[in-house]
């Protein structure tokens, strides 16, 4: 059996992976996949808890926030899409055209 201090061990790795590359990229479509990561990073850590607790509120969780991340995939990639067809780039340093 594997201990729970290395899920969490890896969950905070992929979760400091994915704060490292949103601060440092500035590539639109890098910085969501970042996000994606560090989401990933928490649904594994709420899964390692609900394991060793014995109770499913942490997969209960999960699903939640899957629905979250799928409802921002889906946000994030039209805003994209459109700053790509009005821009031609994905610099999200030339993304000011949303500001007022």
């Amino acid at each position: 059996m594997i201990p729970l201090s290395w899920y969490l061990t890896l969950s905070a790795v992929l979760f400091t992976l994915g704060v490292v590359g949103v601060i440092t990229k500035r590539n639109a479509i890098s910085m969501f996949m970042c996000i994606e990561l560090m989401l990933n990073a928490v649904n594994l850590t709420f899964v390692s808890f609900s394991s060793y607790f014995g109770d499913v509120t942490g997969q209960l969780f999960v699903f939640i926030v899957m629905t979250v991340a799928a409802a921002e995939a889906a946000v994030g990639l039209g805003i994209i899409i459109a700053i790509f067809r009005n821009r031609e780039t994905l610099d999200v340093d030339d993304a000011s055209i949303l500001k007022l």
